[in-house]
């Protein structure tokens, strides 16, 4: 807020718009008669004229303000209702007599014009309204000249590398002088300068007031050796440091909307955004629908695109099965006629041992062998009885 000066007593009240307004016209009449009275001007100035055409311009109307103990309501808007004077204390607003204290004020835009040593006019100044103090404003053509092999870009001669080492040579032995001083000294106490000179003890000569004890002991005269207290190292600070937070950043751009205007039921309907629907939770417990759920999941609004390779996939699939089925059918085929053959010699072997045993049995009885059945082969019958009777015969033969 403004400053507020001190409250008016209310005995006292201070002169009023109509008192003032009074010794104004009692001023103007006064100028009026000298006026009349002196011989006219033999010269006339500009402010002379200046002057007599604001006396004999018709008094201006000042502003009434209300009386102390009846500013109930009342505001001061400009500066003349404080009428050259502080604030009023009864009005509990904002007051700012004088504009002492308001704050924002607008600056001018106006850029003064500048210029340079030899007297052209600086132009590029408007480039740097605005910009933070110490920004880098590139304005003119040589900022945007390559810089070639310059002096400052060179490299040092052996003078300047020479000095330059002597320079980092004696810092760093100061550091390291000031370490080592710092080891030796537990107590803190400076060595150097004027702080060690402040430092260091001080002798107070006096002479005590009391000379009968003074007689007594023999020393008219004491000195008083004064040291500065040593400093804990490990000791806690004294002083809480506050943290002030930081003020508010700068406004944001303003944004610019478009004039105001009536909602419709269709703009209404546009703008009524549904709740999220989450897959994973449901906090408020709500109970979505499968379809509600599934159109918040966006599925409907994607272009189902099958890929070719899903027909290439089958096509291979239904030939890998096709020659699968092949090879299966001609490895059966194969194992059958391998199992056929296997049986025909089986059969062929087991029939001539019959034949065999047959012969040997009619050798042994001196008859004929049996011819062989009209089929032309043995049954399994009579192979098992050809079988018998020529293990008959070589049980008989032994």
């Amino acid at each position: 807020g403004g400053r507020v000066s001190p409250a008016r007593p209310a005995c006292a009240s201070p002169p009023g718009p109509r008192a003032r307004h009074t010794r104004a016209r009692g001023g103007k009449m006064a100028a009026r008669g000298l006026t009349a009275i002196l011989p006219p001007p033999i010269s006339s100035h500009g402010v002379q004229q200046e002057a007599m055409q604001a006396l004999a311009a018709p008094a201006r109307k000042v502003k009434q303000i209300p009386p102390y103990g009846s500013r109930k309501g009342w505001i001061p808007r400009s500066q003349e209702d404080f009428a050259d004077g502080g604030a009023f204390p009864e009005v509990h607003v904002a007051q700012y007599p004088l504009e002492m204290g308001k704050k924002g004020k607008q600056s001018t835009q106006v850029v003064s014009l500048t210029t340079d040593g030899d007297g052209r006019v600086k132009y590029d100044a408007i480039a740097r309204v605005g910009q933070r103090d110490g920004k880098k404003v590139y304005t003119s053509h040589g900022d945007l000249v390559e810089k070639g092999d310059t002096k400052e870009l060179s490299r040092p001669d052996e003078d300047e590398v020479a000095k330059t080492t002597a320079a980092t040579k004696a810092a760093l032995e100061a550091l390291v002088d000031g370490k080592i001083a710092a080891a030796h000294n537990p107590l803190g106490l400076p060595t150097k300068g004027k702080a060690a000179e402040r430092a260091a003890p001080t002798f107070i000569r006096y002479t005590p007031s009391d000379q009968a004890s003074a007689a007594a002991t023999g020393i008219h005269e004491r000195v008083i050796r004064m040291v500065d207290a040593p400093k804990d190292p490990m000791e806690p600070p004294k002083f809480k440091h506050k943290r002030v937070p930081g003020g508010p950043p700068s406004p944001p751009a303003p944004v610019m909307h478009s004039p105001p205007r009536k909602l419709t039921n269709k703009d209404q309907a546009d703008w009524k955004i549904p709740p999220c629907v989450s897959s994973w939770k449901n906090a408020k417990g709500y109970t979505v629908p499968l379809d509600k759920r599934l159109a918040a999941d966006g599925r409907g609004l994607q272009e189902k695109q099958i890929s070719d390779n899903f027909a290439k996939l089958s096509e291979a699939l239904y030939v890998a099965e096709r020659s699968a089925r092949e090879e299966v059918e001609s490895r059966n085929q194969l194992q059958k006629k391998l199992q056929m053959k296997e049986k025909a010699a089986k059969e062929e072997e087991l029939r001539s041992l019959a034949a065999k045993a047959r012969a040997e049995k009619a050798g042994m009885l001196g008859e004929a062998p049996p011819p062989p059945p009209p089929g032309g082969g043995w049954g399994n019958d009579d192979f098992g009885a050809a079988a018998a009777g020529a293990a008959t015969g070589a049980a008989a033969g032994r």
